[in-house]
């Protein structure tokens, strides 16, 4: 359990750095033109929180071993699901760029 909490923890100080974007599903494998709609900064930074949470919560059981409740794994199954649901909607409203679209068409023109 150590293990899983120690990868989570390096992966919430990677997201939280800023350094990684290479690591987000979908975000990685994107074009130039999609990639520039996103904000990676922001990107990664919630991405962090998100994992900084989830770290968290993985955290407890691995702390507390056989004092950990009875309704903890139910309440850590929601926890993380509530998580992910509020990555999604944060990766699609906070974190698009606030670059002008005049400047989207410039890098669209240049990947063309």
């Amino acid at each position: 359990m150590w293990f899983i909490v120690a990868l989570f923890l390096v992966l919430t100080i990677t997201f939280l750095s800023g350094k990684g974007g290479f690591l987000i599903a979908g975000y990685n494998t994107s074009s130039k033109e999609e990639k520039a709609k996103y904000d990676e900064k922001k990107l990664c930074r919630v991405m962090g929180i998100g994992m900084g949470i989830i770290t968290i919560v993985l955290a407890i059981p691995a702390i507390l071993k056989d004092n950990t409740p009875n309704f903890y794994i139910e309440l850590m199954i929601a926890v993380i699901m509530i998580t992910i649901i509020g990555l999604l909607v944060l990766t699609n409203t906070i974190c698009k760029s606030s670059i002008p679209e005049a400047i989207h068409e410039r890098i669209e023109d240049e990947v063309r």
